[in-house]
């Protein structure tokens, strides 16, 4: 069984804000599955987006994420165009944003 998603991202929140990164939640989604994604801004007008990583990926109770895009970093506004497809297809979903200069992601991400 897979930890909720709203314990997960409360967790996932204070992880960073531990490792020295800002993060905060910008989007509350549906509290017990709702697909998370995490936009990482380095704030030098370079960003990334994570996502849940397919089922296919997953084993049992895992939560992996993969980038969702093929370049390493973006500019923001090419990443929030991403997000607002994402809303129009899934208004359940969670966003989470980290502010990190070094672009830490403290992800658990699916080997690709």
């Amino acid at each position: 069984m897979r930890l909720r998603s709203d314990l997960w991202v409360a967790a996932y929140l204070r992880r960073c804000n531990v490792e020295g990164a800002s993060a905060y939640l910008r989007r509350r989604g549906a509290a017990e599955a709702g697909a998370i994604f995490v936009k990482i801004d380095r704030l030098d007008g370079q960003a990334a987006l994570f996502g849940p990583a397919p089922q296919s990926l997953l084993g049992e109770g895992e939560r992996l994420f993969v980038q969702a895009h093929k370049e390493d970093w973006l500019a923001p506004a090419s990443i929030e165009a991403r997000l607002r497809r994402e809303l129009e297809f899934d208004t359940d979903l969670w966003i989470v944003e980290v502010e990190d200069r070094q672009g830490r992601n403290f992800l658990d991400l699916a080997a690709s």
